[in-house]
């Protein structure tokens, strides 16, 4: 099948996208990877002897990043651990635990909580996204479950005064998230990293300290 002007668009500005040149020089699985970035260093979120849970990790950025800020200074090993968690296939990262599955099931939550051995995390990043479909108010249902979700494991899971990262989209529920994220922690932020292409709703709300 041949393909369409607008995949034929989308690739040559994938292609071009500066980030997407930086992440191949940088080794970087994918432009994410600057988002996360971005934000970690306004926010300073991720630090040596931390566990940090990722959800939606595949293709694996924000993890590699992840891994690099819990070095020590000088240090080559990792101090800390991270735990991601995907429905989709992930390339080992050293120093990452990896989970296959569907975050909507129980049997999957299970098993990353059983991973933890009953400690909590320190930070939750979910950079994580429903199969879009193209019809907004699916997908913009889709992607608001998948929040909950996350929000509902870190209420189990995440540590007094810890942090939460995670994508959203601004449309149906929006409200209600940061609403719902304003009576977990002391404080709500929305960051919009200049990696994130400036026509996506795509934002990322930053809840601070676990209450």
């Amino acid at each position: 099948m041949k393909p369409s002007k607008t995949s034929k668009a989308w690739m040559q500005e994938h292609l071009n996208d500066p980030y997407v040149i930086l992440a191949q020089k940088d080794g970087f699985r994918a432009r994410a990877a600057y988002k996360l970035t971005e934000i970690d260093d306004k926010d300073k979120l991720i630090k040596p002897g931390m566990t940090i849970v990722d959800l939606g990790a595949t293709p694996g950025s924000w993890s590699q990043v992840a891994v690099q800020r819990l070095k020590a200074k000088g240090s080559q090993e990792i101090s800390g651990r991270i735990i991601a968690l995907d429905l989709l296939e992930m390339e080992p990262i050293n120093g990452v635990e990896f989970i296959q599955g569907d975050f909507r099931e129980d049997a999957v939550l299970k098993l990353l909580e059983n991973s933890l051995n009953g400690k909590q995390a320190d930070l939750v990043i979910a950079d994580m996204a429903p199969n879009i479909t193209g019809i907004t108010i699916v997908d913009q249902a889709g992607a608001a479950y998948l929040t909950e979700l996350a929000l509902e494991f870190s209420k189990d899971w995440l540590k007094p005064n810890g942090n939460f990262l995670v994508k959203v989209f601004i449309g149906e529920g929006f409200d209600e998230i940061v609403k719902n994220m304003r009576a977990m922690f002391d404080k709500v932020v929305t960051r919009k990293p200049k990696a994130s292409r400036g026509r996506s709703n795509e934002v990322y709300l930053l809840g601070l300290g676990r209450k």
